[in-house]
């Protein structure tokens, strides 16, 4: 069986591509150089709250806003869907 959108559940596809989004948040943190406790403090989010981006527990689009803007990349970076 192949794995395609159709065969997918909402609640997978959800999972999949908040944890695309996490993976992308960290690298882009991680080509900065930034720590999670330096990228706390530069957009002004906790670390539990960094945590949770990095995670897939959280994908808050205000906070992904503030990540994004503090690691200066656009919003796109975290969000882009490759096919």
């Amino acid at each position: 069986m192949s794995i395609s959108p159709s065969n997918i559940g909402d609640n997978q596809a959800a999972a999949i591509v908040s944890n695309d989004v996490a993976a992308r948040v960290k690298a882009a943190r991680e080509a900065v150089g930034y720590s999670i406790e330096d990228l706390a403090v530069t957009c002004g989010l906790a670390i539990v709250e960094i945590n949770g981006i990095e995670s897939g527990m959280d994908s808050s689009p205000e906070k992904l806003k503030r990540v994004a803007s503090a690691l200066q990349v656009p919003l796109s970076d975290f969000l882009t869907v490759e096919l």
